[in-house]
């Protein structure tokens, strides 16, 4: 038919209507593909690193608990062959040095570690043995502690924060003991935010306390797969860094500056 008596010359015939609600077309599906695998890949590789870093120190702490075993299978050596070489009336004394009152109760018969009787001992393998993990064993400090938790002081299993914090909170109860040096102990979380934050993260951690009035200041330092310690001494103005595996930490030191 002829439209045009209707139409004008400029008219505009429409023909077809776009949705403009019609969402835009997504990637292709090999370009979500590849950028998957990509993310896998990534996500893999930082699993592995992290696992053989993991794998390393198990095989480092195995190392060096041979090498403390051997030492002392030697030193128990020497020490018999010393006996048997020389008659008990020719011993030479040894002369022990002037000592600290921390060395007093030493000095006056107490012993270096308490020894652990049968019943101690049934005791502390029950508390290894299976149960509910979640069996609250002990409540002290405002901090509590699991049958989960005793768990990682078994063997060679990873301590957790718990068993840190709860240990340091000991150590501050028996500083005060007489003829103890005094000592405060910060949690597991100290140095971490005084590391990534700064002081001003941590300036109100110690309100309560007087730091400057203690002789030792102890921080425990979490190094991912690994614990380690920094002791603050006031009295010898000294910051030492403890490490079971020989490890060093000038980076530590300063900070605690």
């Amino acid at each position: 038919r002829n439209f045009s008596p209707f139409l004008g010359s400029d008219s505009v015939i429409l023909l077809k209507v776009k949705d403009s609600r019609t969402p835009a077309p997504s990637l292709p599906f090999f370009e979500a593909e590849l950028w998957i695998k990509e993310l896998t890949s990534v996500y893999d590789s930082r699993a592995r690193e992290r696992w053989r870093q993991i794998e390393e120190q198990k095989a480092l702490a195995l190392q060096l608990q041979s090498q403390r075993l051997q030492e002392r299978e030697r030193s128990g050596q020497d020490l018999v062959e010393l006996h048997l070489r020389v008659p008990l009336e020719r011993e030479v004394p040894v002369t022990v040095g002037p000592q600290g009152p921390e060395r007093a109760r030493a000095a006056e018969g107490d012993e270096e570690f308490p020894e652990i009787t049968e019943e101690m001992e049934k005791e502390i393998k029950s508390l290894f043995r299976g149960g509910n993990q979640d069996e609250v064993l002990s409540e002290a400090f405002r901090l509590t502690i699991t049958r989960k938790d005793i768990q990682t002081l078994n063997n060679l299993n990873w301590l957790n924060d718990e068993i840190i914090n709860f240990y340091m909170n000991l150590l501050m109860e028996r500083s005060k003991e007489k003829d103890l040096p005094a000592v405060h102990a910060f949690n597991t979380f100290f140095f971490t935010k005084l590391k990534t934050a700064g002081y001003q993260a941590v300036k109100r951690w110690t309100k309560k306390v007087d730091i400057f009035s203690v002789d030792l200041l102890l921080v425990p330092i979490h190094l991912g797969v690994h614990w380690c310690l920094a002791v603050v001494d006031f009295r010898n103005k000294t910051i030492t860094y403890y490490d079971s595996m020989g490890g060093s930490s000038s980076e530590a030191c300063r900070i605690l500056l």
